[in-house]
């Protein structure tokens, strides 16, 4: 009867493992059809990602709730993978144990009590997506498999230990073994023949539904288990949101950006078979928060079903196993049809079988892709490193620079840019004039100073935006009094650029930055200061690329500094209740949150009130990605909804430190008709009236 169960054991396992492999194998086939990642070796820094976010589990725990209940089924599983082999071994070899003598009672309650708190917390899984309800989780069978899976798993291991105790003789109450020998105490009357029997059935059940789960695995969402660690690994390390550029000048590239699901890059396409669909960065998107029909989560999943049937058809590899479990399957069907194709005839299977699937268009829409205001709170949430922005931007480049299809807006955007370097179409020979607004500022160009120590990058909003001006002009003040030695290109200043690049027009952000650096480089600037966190996060990020070398500040970076070393000092009292707001391309670009909130607390009679969502949670303005240059057509406009979270704190002043910002909370406060009760003001302008 053993050597029967071992054979049946042997058979059963082996299966398993084969249609696993398999599966992972077809997933890492359709991986490579992706174009090569260059990435860095940057070993100290991968490990330190691996240890914080996987093993740390830090993401996770940015919902506290749910983060301990994903810790102790992470942890959970890695003790019980020990407990798990001495089970299997018990079928074999009656009352097995690790041979490790009185160690072994403490090893035993160690499982015991991880077997309970995994059960806990498969539970507490329950609770929250069927009792609950939390709206970012999806529910259904397909969605409560594993909740069955880990349930029945946890169940077999009490109930096949308690039975095992009656099989060799039940001893009573053990402090080792505390559940499994409470559950022995119910059966205590069972012979030890029916208690070898029950042993094995539920030593099966335990088997089969670990087998079974190990091939579901790799077909299911929870296929993050084995490629989220390897995601984490393998991500881009240089910094957060900048993007990847396109070589212009390779003769061979007939297209750019991403048309086809296999141009991103391999471990761009490992974030979709990561992906754990717990919702989180579709929870925070200010798109889909306000109704808009982008949905990060939904983008991963539909780009992760589009690559799954594509690379069936490309490899003729079954997607879905074992077959006979998923007959009607799309993949599997496209994939035997692919095999047929390849036996039978020559060139390609994705022609042969008319696979016309186009991935913007049919998988994604356009609607999608211009919704995105590149604010990042979607990667900042993910627990498995995915990032969504560079995908939206890649497939956004393939439609400006391929297709030459894009919103109207976009189109009038880029025309102004391009004739007169800012978005509005003004003549470029105004850029200079919002200097000679006041007459208590001294404002002078480069060519008007034998010697600066920063370049003042104005920027578009600060030069040519009336209520931007102010801050420019604030700012300018600032210096002023502190004896900072500064300049401006004035009408020699170019866009930044960054605006279009998010757009989707690689080619002319990449000229813009080639003649700014020639600018800079004509003045030997060394440092550059802006009040503008998208030109400030593009130089400092992306433009060292191109051959900038320059130190760049953000304005909030250098007001610090100068009450810190005492040139400045806001004595005068300014009594405002200001809700802050975090800009996202200062806050989740480039991490900084405490500098301005310093600033404003060292302003005698402020009061610094705090937003529900603040800090790396901070809600977009909505003015990112190109999208203050474009019409909202879909749902709340989400200036408005942010705008509102403010103004339940009962402000007087709304600051914040980005021109972008200022305006659509502006907008915001005039869409609720509240303008004139509490005011927008960016930190330049607060500090001001305080000196």
């Amino acid at each position: 009867m053993a050597f029967i169960n071992f054979i049946v054991f042997l058979a059963v396992t082996g299966y398993a493992v084969y249609l696993f492999a398999h599966l992972i194998y077809s997933r890492v086939t359709f991986i490579k059809l992706g174009k090569k990642s260059d990435l860095k070796q940057d070993t100290k820094q991968r490990l330190h990602e691996i240890l914080v976010n996987v093993f740390g589990q830090k993401k996770l725990m940015k919902d506290p709730k749910s983060g301990l209940m994903h810790v102790i089924m992470f942890y959970g599983f890695i003790i019980l993978q020990f407990g798990a082999i001495e089970l299997i071994i018990k079928g074999f070899v009656k009352g097995f144990t690790y041979p490790i003598g009185g160690a072994h009672h403490f090893f035993s309650m160690s499982q015991e009590i991880t077997t309970l708190l995994v059960l806990l917390a498969v539970g507490y899984a329950f609770y929250r997506r069927y009792v609950e309800k939390l709206p970012r989780l999806k529910r259904g069978l397909k969605s409560g498999l594993v909740i069955i899976f880990l349930t029945v798993l946890m169940l077999s291991i009490f109930l096949s230990l308690a039975f095992e105790q009656i099989w060799i003789g039940y001893e009573g109450f053990l402090g080792f073994a505390p559940i499994s020998s409470v559950i022995a105490g119910l059966f205590s009357s069972m012979s030890p023949e029916a208690g070898a029997v029950l042993f094995y059935i539920f030593w099966w059940v335990h088997l089969l539904t670990l087998l079974t789960f190990l091939v579901y695995v790799p077909q299911s969402k929870h296929a993050h288990l084995l490629f989220a660690p390897v995601n984490v690994a393998l991500r881009d390390t240089k910094p957060v949101g900048k993007l990847t550029s396109i070589d212009f000048e390779d003769e061979t590239q007939e297209v750019y950006g991403v048309g086809r699901i296999e141009d991103f890059r391999q471990n761009q396409l490992i974030d979709l078979y990561a992906c754990v669909e717990c919702g989180r960065c579709t929870n925070m998107c200010p798109a889909s928060g306000t109704g808009k029909t982008l949905s990060p989560m939904d983008l991963i999943v539909k780009m992760r079903d589009h690559l799954t049937e594509k690379g069936a058809v490309v490899t003729s590899r079954t997607p879905w196993m074992p077959n006979f479990a998923f007959p009607n399957n799309k993949g599997n069907h496209l994939a035997m049809q692919a095999s047929e194709v390849a036996a039978t005839s020559e060139g390609s299977a994705v022609e042969a079988l008319e696979y016309d699937v186009n991935l913007i268009g049919d998988v994604i829409t356009e609607e999608e892709l211009w919704a995105c205001t590149t604010c990042r709170n979607c990667e900042d949430q993910c627990p498995v490193a995915n990032e969504h922005v560079e995908k939206i931007v890649d497939m956004r480049r393939y439609l400006v620079l391929t297709e030459g299809t894009m919103p109207h807006e976009a189109t009038r955007y880029f025309q102004n840019i391009e004739r007169q370097s800012n978005p509005w179409g003004i003549n470029r020979k105004e850029r200079i004039k919002w200097r000679d607004e006041r007459r208590d500022i001294e404002v002078p160009t480069v060519a008007e100073v034998e010697e600066f120590e920063y370049l003042f990058w104005v920027g578009s909003m600060g030069a040519f935006d009336k209520r931007s001006q102010k801050i420019a002009q604030s700012f300018a003040k600032i210096m002023n009094v502190a004896g900072v030695k500064f300049a401006i290109l004035g009408n020699d200043e170019r866009n930044s650029g960054d605006t279009a690049r998010r757009m989707g027009n690689e080619f002319l952000f990449q000229q813009l930055a080639q003649e700014n650096i020639g600018n800079f480089q004509a003045c030997e600037v060394r440092k550059i200061v802006t009040i503008d966190p998208h030109a400030y996060n593009t130089f400092k990020h992306e433009y060292p690329e191109f051959g900038l070398e320059a130190e760049v500040y953000h304005h909030t970076e250098l007001i610090y500094q100068l009450i810190k070393e005492g040139r400045i000092k806001p004595t005068k009292q300014v009594k405002e209740a200001i809700a802050y707001h975090d800009s996202c391309y200062l806050g989740r670009y480039n991490d900084i949150f405490d500098l301005p909130r310093q600033i404003l607390k060292s302003i005698p009679g402020v009061e610094v009130l705090e937003m529900e969502r603040n800090r790396e949670d901070a809600m977009c303005c909505g003015a990112g990605g190109g999208m203050m240059w474009m019409e909202e057509t879909q749902g709340k406009r989400v200036n408005v909804e942010r705008t509102e979270q403010a103004l339940r704190l009962n402000p007087t002043t709304i600051g914040s430190n980005c021109p972008y910002c200022l305006t659509m909370l502006s907008d915001g406060t005039k869409a609720k008709e509240m303008e004139e009760q509490v005011k927008t003001l960016d930190i330049a302008e607060i500090v001001e009236k305080s000196l």
